[in-house]
């Protein structure tokens, strides 16, 4: 049957099943209005017992989350019916037929995937992003219901068709400002990969007086992090007059956008004060089929990103906005995916930057892998016990309350996409590290059912991305060129246990000899993710200032640094 959005209060009760068996049937298509395409993708069901919003926003891996259940579609045609049985995975119940009896809103949306033909001569389907940052809720066409109202009943559910006739529409791209340019460029070496055109972009933020002394070079920082809209923490009014303050349940700071509107607005009185170093700040937009991002490095599956970026884009922006273009002057930051990829960069190019900060990195040393040791623990999920069941957490808070575990979340994964494709963290450190299967897509570090772990895909994880076993391993050869170049920091109660890795990390870097590793590593007590070096504010004012904080650090390492001859006048004018 036909559903339109005016039958969103329809209650559909199951009929009674004598078998006593609970039944699941919930029928799915989509108009030809929202797509005269056939198309392929994941088809994700939702299930919500909580009215306040759409049941597509609801979904994590927290105590509130709403339920969820996957299938993967390929060729689905307008019309065409696709029905969720109770075979299909489910989070956080198992499948369909686990739903508990109540009144819920029912929500269907069609995540969709595009055909890439690899260099590597292997054939893949996977989301391509359309301008959000590979987010499957919010991505730009995809197809979706308006949420219905179900009963689902002691017998469980049958008997109800949805139909996806909304599309989600493109996002306008942002317009440049006297201080903030955006580019896009084609990437030769990421279309050869994916046999497709492929771009990278950035959001530029220009020093004061950048058109008055075109004689100025400048030095480029790079904030490294997940996919920016825009650039972020920069604004030139002070807070809107009368913006309503609104909570922030992570920090349990009220009118916390308020503070954010007045530290954008005090970064740029700082960075247009007459001290100020002037410096090119940018923030690179390199989302992947995977992820919101690539990661900053090559990859077997997501093709040569740290290359594309270094070689291409890197020269690109420094050529059209006057950057010095030399290692010395380049400098990587930025706090979890950003602070891995900070350092990761530094330490697969280390000629090519002149310093990296990493705050609250993602795990740098796979000996902790959160709290895994991929190298001795047999099974990611469940700590090894002969006569005890105990699931290995993922989330915590500054107490150690657990939100959520191992597990859990990869279940989850599982269920917004297989092979790799739920553009969630665990698969994109998957995609990232693994090599490539045989079907084109990443190999699994371990099944994502069982958790147990896959040995061979360890060792190949341990030689090319764990950064403490190759800095330990190449340390004659790189040691070298990272003196003074490496600087992490991380709170000793982060959520997601990433402090452990860096214990370990510090440990190697402060036996380094010939030469010793001359940075810092710095912790802060009680402190969650992402606590990025300042011990004076809290982490909700200094995760505000990442584009100003590092700045005395920086100038201190060219006065170190610099060639002979270099350019340490031009760019600082007052």
């Amino acid at each position: 049957m036909q559903y339109f959005p005016f039958l969103a209060g329809l209650l559909l009760m199951a009929c009674g099943n004598p078998d006593g068996q609970r039944t699941a049937e919930i029928s799915v298509s989509f108009s030809s209005g929202a797509s005269d395409s056939a198309l392929d993708g994941r088809l994700l069901l939702m299930l919500s017992s909580d009215p306040s919003g759409e049941p597509r926003f609801q979904i994590g891996t927290g105590l509130n989350t709403q339920l969820i259940f996957g299938m993967n579609v390929d060729g689905m045609a307008p019309g065409e019916t696709r029905s969720f049985t109770g075979e299909e995975p489910g989070f956080p119940y198992a499948d369909l037929t686990s739903v508990p009896p109540g009144e819920y809103r029912a929500q269907a949306l069609l995540h969709v995937y595009e055909t890439f033909n690899l260099s590597t001569g292997h054939t893949v389907k996977l989301p391509m992003d359309n301008g959000e940052g590979q987010q499957w809720n919010r991505s730009p066409g995809n197809l979706y219901s308006q949420p219905v109202t179900v009963q689902v009943t002691e017998d469980g559910i049958s008997g109800l068709e949805i139909v996806m006739d909304q599309k989600i529409p493109p996002i306008p791209e942002p317009a440049d400002t006297p201080w903030i340019k955006h580019i896009r460029i084609r990437s030769e070496r990421l279309s050869e990969y994916w046999g497709r055109d492929m771009y990278l972009g950035a959001h530029v933020l220009l020093p004061k007086g950048f058109e008055e002394h075109p004689e100025a070079r400048y030095p480029l920082m790079v904030f490294h992090g997940h996919f920016p809209s825009d650039f972020g923490g920069f604004r030139t009014e002070p807070p809107d007059p009368g913006l309503e303050p609104e909570y922030s349940e992570r920090f349990d700071v009220e009118g916390y956008n308020i503070i954010q509107q007045q530290e954008a607005y005090d970064f740029y009185q700082r960075w247009t004060s007459p001290d100020f170093p002037r410096f090119l700040i940018i923030e690179i937009q390199h989302p992947t089929p995977y992820y919101d991002d690539s990661y900053a490095v090559n990859s077997a599956s997501q093709g040569p990103y740290g290359d594309a970026i270094t070689y291409e884009l890197i020269p690109y922006i420094e050529e059209q906005f006057r950057g010095l273009g030399e290692g010395w002057a380049r400098f990587l930051y930025g706090g979890s995916t950003g602070g891995w990829e900070a350092l990761a960069v530094q330490v697969k190019y280390p000629e090519e930057y002149n310093g990296c900060f990493a705050a609250c990195p993602d795990p740098i040393d796979f000996r902790a892998y959160c709290l895994t040791n991929i190298y001795e623990d047999q099974n990611a999920y469940w700590y090894d016990s002969e006569h005890k069941t105990l699931e290995v957490p993922a989330h915590r808070d500054y107490l150690g309350h657990i939100q959520s575990t191992v597990r859990e979340q990869n279940h989850l994964e599982a269920v917004l996409g297989d092979k790799s494709r739920s553009g969630q963290q665990w698969d994109i450190w998957e995609a990232t590290y693994s090599p490539q299967g045989a079907d084109g897509y990443p190999e699994r570090i371990w099944d994502k059912h069982t958790g147990e772990i896959n040995r061979e895909v360890v060792e190949y994880w341990r030689e090319n991305y764990d950064l403490r076993h190759i800095l330990e391993r190449d340390w004659e050869k790189l040691g070298p060129s990272l003196r003074g170049k490496i600087h992490i920091y991380c709170g000793d109660m982060d959520n997601y246990y990433l402090n452990n890795a860096v214990y370990l990390m510090e440990d190697f870097l402060e036996q380094t000899t010939d030469p010793y590793y001359e940075g810092e590593v710095l912790y802060g007590d009680r402190a969650e993710h992402c606590w990025n070096g300042d011990p004076e504010l809290p982490n909700h004012i200094s995760r505000l200032r990442y584009n100003s904080m590092y700045v005395p650090k920086i100038m201190d390492r060219i006065a170190q640094s610099a060639p002979p001859g270099a350019d340490l006048e031009s760019w600082r004018y007052r």
